[in-house]
């Protein structure tokens, strides 16, 4: 049955991708035959991957719930890349994979509507489902390795949902997506690598009993870190966030969804994996994750707050979220069997986080939908009179906010006892933590307040009314069935959640708790005064962050502004120039020695001419001659290892992760370098009689190849990351090959 749930998903999108293409076919032939009736053909023939998917995501939902009724045994497959694959299933794992299904099934119903009229639609559906049963693997995973070949896998699918609309800003978003992927995918196959060595497995269920007996505690440290680097990256931590806020705005909404909903918990789960394996009762390792996680939650919720794109603040927030969860793994390592509220708190946060973004990114994808824009401005007013989309925008709003009687008050009370718990041992540095915690909780409600007000009760500017009225004659109907069923199905959720909260959010605290290594949590007041303090202080500072900051400082004549520097962007002030300066500057002057031989050839040939004079003394060079040639042949060999291999990972770095995309040049041909050139040519043929006064054969010529070369070329240099694809390739190669020696050799 495991293997049917992970699986499953990814026959069907070969299946969908099939049907697809062959639709395709038909349609072409009908449009030659019957003109006429040409589109009629193609609308109907290109539903077929859209029912496939759906009917698939429903199969899965239907086997996910059976789930829970009847024990489930562990699935092995063995002899696949040496160590196999190990799949399991336990509570936290029920839960999750529920919550994976319904996600994907309610952002299915929406994405007929959503992608009517669209391009390369059946690529999203193929690999929507391709990234379905690969999440499912990650989570079903029973040891680490198992988790990072699905983690890999949904990175690569993933993806094609990030560059889906192909403009240039996802196209950049990407390449930056893709870059951190295989960046952290490496950093945490070395770590799994370090585990495996020093323990003989990876299995999550025995990592705590190996970490206890283990005695080499940097060894630890070193996979530890790693293995963080690798999954904290796909979570969205910081400081390698850099792409949640980019890859969200640019993907369509249900793929949002799905991407701060669901991906970013496949990250989650590695860091609870080790953070609760190798380091439950670690102090140290806890103040590390409770660093990174204070400053990944209070910056989400400052770019947030100063966000006017719609999907960019949701993003935004998702990471600030994000850093709330991490916060909770964070106090359960630092108090150790004392751990249970942090626990619990960290592990409903992320079941509320996943159902609150489903209907936040579902709302902003019907709003982009019909209005094709995001910007605040522009969708000001969008909702007036539109009672479903803004109840349920209302209801995924309090939720996110922490108001009593939605669902995200639950566990972020939770954490926040947590939080109390370990400041009364660890003092004023949780007290600080505490105070910060409620800061974020408070520009959470600001910003939400901000979207809520903007898109539901003011009234559209001149412009933007303008705008709205001419969009809406295009698009009457401003949701269909599918798209009002996925909304209040996903919303409805936030109050019965949040109202249930010794029932059924204690049952699902109860079913994960044995993922975090924790007790079972007690029945708690969650009403209590002093737990609706917390909720009130935020409030409080939610409040005055709005009526001052935002009202204040954030508008100007009426209008929303971005006070954000560009230059503050961490991607493109640190990383890429950083990148691009300092690996030439370490590779450029390594090449110089190496590649050109400066170094080791002349000492080679010194060693050569001394071996020689030595022979005149001791004989025929039996053994001196031999070696010196070998060092020559290593010399040779060291010249062109070096000067390939940093030829190579410079111009893949020019190429592809760090090149930044440009829109196309609009400079006139006769300024452009091939005219010139071919200018150049037709001076020479005029000198010798050859061509006539005034011709541009030759520079127009020259200018129609360039041109050619640059158009055929555009979609594998920019759209595709073509050479960082090609360096996957070669490292699969490798590790394929070291794989096969450690198993064989």
């Amino acid at each position: 049955m495991l293997a049917l749930m992970v699986f499953l998903p990814m026959f069907s999108a070969v299946t969908a991708a099939l049907s697809g293409h062959f639709s395709r076919g038909r349609g072409r032939q009908d449009r030659d035959a019957h003109t006429g009736a040409a589109h009629a053909a193609d609308h109907t023939e290109s539903n077929a991957p859209y029912w496939i998917a759906l009917a698939s995501s429903a199969l899965m939902l239907v086997l996910l719930a059976a789930a829970f009724l009847r024990p489930v045994p562990e699935f092995r497959i063995s002899a696949v890349l040496s160590y196999g694959l190990y799949f399991t299933i336990d509570g936290f794992r029920r839960i999750y994979g529920l919550i994976i299904a319904f996600m994907w099934f309610m952002t299915l119903l929406l994405s007929k509507e959503y992608f009517h009229g669209h391009h390369n639609v059946v690529r999203y559906y193929f690999f929507n489902l391709m990234t379905e049963g690969a999440i499912l693997g990650v989570f079903f995973a029973g040891d680490l390795f198992t988790a990072l070949v699905f983690f890999e896998i949904m990175s690569f699918t993933s993806f094609v949902w990030v560059i889906q609309e192909e403009t240039d800003g996802a196209v950049r978003a990407a390449n930056t997506y893709l870059a951190i992927a295989v960046i952290g995918g490496l950093a945490a196959l070395f770590g799994i690598y370090l585990l495996q060595n020093a323990f003989g497995t990876t299995e999550i269920s025995g990592l705590y009993e190996c970490a206890k007996e283990c005695g080499d505690k940097k060894t630890l440290y070193t996979a530890g870190v790693c293995i963080l680097v690798g999954f904290g990256a796909k979570a969205g931590m910081f400081p390698l966030h850099i792409w949640l806020p980019k890859a969200h705005p640019v993907a369509p909404a249900p793929a949002s969804a799905l991407l701060s909903g669901v991906l970013t918990k496949s990250g989650i789960f590695g860091v609870i994996a080790i953070s609760c394996g190798l380091f439950r009762d670690d102090p140290g390792w806890g103040a590390l994750i409770l660093v990174l996680g204070t400053v990944t939650m209070f910056l989400g919720a400052v770019l947030a707050l100063l966000s006017v794109d719609l999907k960019r603040t949701l993003a935004c927030s998702s990471m600030s979220q994000i850093g709330f969860i991490l916060i909770g793994i964070a106090c359960t390592c630092l108090l150790g069997e004392e751990g249970t509220l942090s626990a619990s708190g960290a592990m409903l946060h992320m079941v509320n986080h996943s159902l609150l973004k489903l209907v936040l990114f579902l709302a902003a994808g019907v709003v982009f939908m019909n209005l094709h824009e995001l910007n605040l401005n522009k969708i000001r007013g969008f909702g007036r009179k539109k009672s479903v989309l803004q109840v349920c925008f209302l209801l995924g709003a309090l939720g996110i906010g922490g108001i009593p009687g939605f669902n995200g008050y639950i566990s972020k009370t939770l954490l926040h006892e947590g939080i109390v718990e370990a400041a009364h041992i660890y003092g004023w540095a949780l007290k600080l933590v505490e105070w910060i915690f409620l800061l974020s909780g408070g520009m959470t409600i600001a910003y939400m307040t901000k979207l809520y007000v903007c898109i539901f009760a003011e009234k559209p500017g001149k412009d933007a009314a303008a705008f709205q009225a001419e969009m809406k004659a295009h698009r009457p109907k401003y949701l269909g069935v599918f798209g009002h069923i996925a909304l209040i199905g996903a919303a409805v959720l936030m109050p019965v959640l949040g109202l249930s909260g010794n029932t059924l959010m204690q049952g699902t605290a109860h079913l994960g708790s044995s993922f975090f290594r924790a007790e079972e949590l007690g029945k708690m007041s969650y009403f209590s005064l002093e737990n609706l303090k917390g909720a009130g202080i935020s409030l409080l500072f939610g409040a005055a962050i709005y009526l001052v900051i935002v009202r204040k400082c954030l508008m100007k004549n009426g209008e929303y502004v971005n006070v954000l520097p560009a230059k503050l962007d961490l991607e493109d002030s640190v990383y890429r120039p950083l990148l691009l300066r300092l690996l030439p500057g370490i590779f450029g002057p390594a090449a110089a020695v190496f590649g050109e031989n400066k170094v080791l050839k002349p000492l080679c040939r010194w060693i050569m001419k001394a071996s020689g004079a030595l022979a005149q003394l001791f004989g025929e060079n039996l053994v001196l001659k031999p070696v010196s040639k070998a060092l020559v042949r290593a010399s040779g060999v060291l010249s062109r290892v070096f000067s390939d291999m940093t030829d190579a990972l410079v111009y893949l770095l020019s190429r592809s992760v760090l090149r930044p995309v440009s829109p196309p040049p609009t400079d006139e041909a006769e300024n452009s370098v091939s005219y010139r050139i071919g200018n150049a040519v037709d001076r020479i043929q005029k000198r010798r009689g050859k061509e006539a006064e005034g011709s541009h054969y030759f520079a127009e010529l020259f200018y129609r190849l360039r041109r050619t070369f640059v158009r055929k070329t555009h979609n594998l240099s920019d759209t595709m990351s073509f050479a960082l694809l090609m360096m996957i390739v070669a490292l699969t190669a490798v590790l394929l090959y070291v794989l096969f020696v450690h198993h064989f050799g």
